[in-house]
């Protein structure tokens, strides 16, 4: 009885170790679900993305929830775009509890619809993600950029 117990209590750790690099990958997956729908142009099913209360800060500045966000400022970017991709993307994410933290580098280039010019930025975005009933959501995302060299 006790090798069993002592056998379980050994096992523990790695259970939680694989359930933890789970999580990783499935807040690995929302985050980019979010940049994906950016670069189709289009932020339908976003919203799902986030909690209710969510809150989106970009370039210092809180824009809101994303429903806020995605109406006012995002969306009707979006529009304004011929092409938006992202390259030179790395996340890492840390797990601890029912949240998680993130934080995403890369490179995005616009091309905007009117006029062909490219714009190109460096960015880097944090996130709180929390683990619901509904799976993992983004609490708050915070971004900002500066042109890239």
């Amino acid at each position: 009885m006790r090798k069993l117990i002592m056998m379980f209590l050994l096992l523990i750790p790695g259970i939680a170790a694989f359930s933890q690099a789970g999580d990783k990958e499935t807040v690995k997956q929302v985050l980019n679900n979010y940049k994906k729908a950016i670069e189709k142009l289009d932020t339908a099913g976003v919203v799902t993305l986030f909690v209710k209360d969510s809150k989106v800060f970009e370039q210092a500045k809180d824009e809101g929830t994303i429903g806020h966000y995605l109406e006012h400022h995002l969306g009707p970017e979006l529009r304004e775009f011929k092409s938006f991709t992202f390259s030179d993307y790395k996340v890492d994410v840390t797990i601890v509890g029912e949240y998680a933290f993130s934080t995403e580098t890369y490179i995005y280039t616009i091309i905007l619809a009117k006029d062909g010019k490219e714009i190109k930025s460096q960015g880097v975005a944090t996130s709180v993600l929390k683990k619901t009933k509904e799976g993992w959501k983004i609490v708050q995302t915070h971004s900002s950029f500066r042109k890239a060299k």
